[in-house]
């Protein structure tokens, strides 16, 4: 779980704009959107493999 405390007079907005960068910088943000529906396994290793063909031209 991500936290992060709010700075003595520090906007709500600022806060908000700190704890979104750092649930991006984490990944949940990517993994919620990939857990949001079923994939079948064999997608799954379609995707897998496309992402490692990829890299590997990196």
């Amino acid at each position: 779980m991500s936290r992060i405390e709010l700075a003595p007079g520090e906007p709500l907005e600022k806060a908000l704009r700190r704890f979104k960068k750092k649930i991006e910088r984490e990944g949940i943000l990517k993994q919620l959107k990939t857990r949001k529906h079923y994939e079948k396994p064999s997608e799954k290793k379609r995707r897998r493999q496309r992402a490692s063909k990829s890299n590997k031209f990196r």
